[in-house]
């Protein structure tokens, strides 16, 4: 993880308006005292992504640039078996009687390093243009260093408000995590919240949503996030 250094900072709201339905909006927001050649300050990106069709995945990355420009890339959809390994792998995929939905919201470093995850599953079925049934789940994954060291989970919450014959069924989770390691001791300088939301409906369809809160970024980060 070597983060380049840069010589000015600038900041401005971005609205972002991406290919096949998705959105997403990037509000980056100076932190007070930053040091200019080393840190982009806080980011706060938010996005949407149209529900693929089954066994296909749709999948988008936004890239912290040069000048702490961000660098919004296009929305892909394809195969899902193209991928040799599934982005959302903190969910083990199952065999569902209805349809099944799985998603991902990551953040990456310069090195590609992925420091911190939240992926969640949705299982549902049908019938007469209602959900007959709904589970779901959320999991988080970090990336540690040696000496006990890296990022940690601070807490984590997912709920689902209806389970059974229901109109929609909504499903939020939520990650909040800290760092303390080799590029900050004190434990002070980084902290990234992460957020997905689902809305599974009567249909068949549904609708993936995502947010990611960072207190510092760098050059090179990067947020990817999808589902299939």
């Amino acid at each position: 993880m070597r983060y380049p250094r840069f010589a000015s900072v600038t900041f401005a709201a971005v609205g972002l308006v991406c290919v096949l339905g998705g959105t997403a909006t990037a509000a980056p927001t100076p932190t007070a005292g930053q040091d200019p050649a080393r840190s982009c300050g806080a980011v706060r990106l938010s996005g949407s992504l149209p529900v693929p069709p089954a066994g296909m995945s749709v999948r988008q990355t936004i890239t912290i640039g040069e000048d702490c420009e961000l660098k919004t890339g296009p929305v892909h959809q394809v195969p899902a078996s193209a991928a040799a390994e599934s982005p959302a792998r903190g969910i083990a995929a199952a065999p569902s009687a209805g349809r099944q939905l799985r998603s991902w919201n990551e953040m990456y470093d310069c090195c590609g390093i992925r420091m911190t995850g939240l992926y969640s599953t949705a299982d549902w079925s049908t019938a007469d243009g209602r959900v007959s049934t709904a589970a779901t789940t959320a999991t988080q994954e970090w990336n540690r260093e040696p000496w006990n060291a890296g990022w940690s989970l601070k807490s984590a919450t997912d709920k689902q408000d209806c389970a059974t014959d229901c109109a929609v069924v909504n499903h939020e989770a939520h990650a909040d995590f800290t760092y303390q390691g080799i590029f900050d001791t004190s434990g002070d300088r980084y902290a990234n919240t992460h957020h997905s939301s689902v809305q599974l409906a009567g249909d068949g369809t549904a609708d993936c949503a995502f947010d990611v809160e960072l207190k510092n970024t760098f050059i090179g980060w990067n947020w990817q996030h999808g589902c299939e």
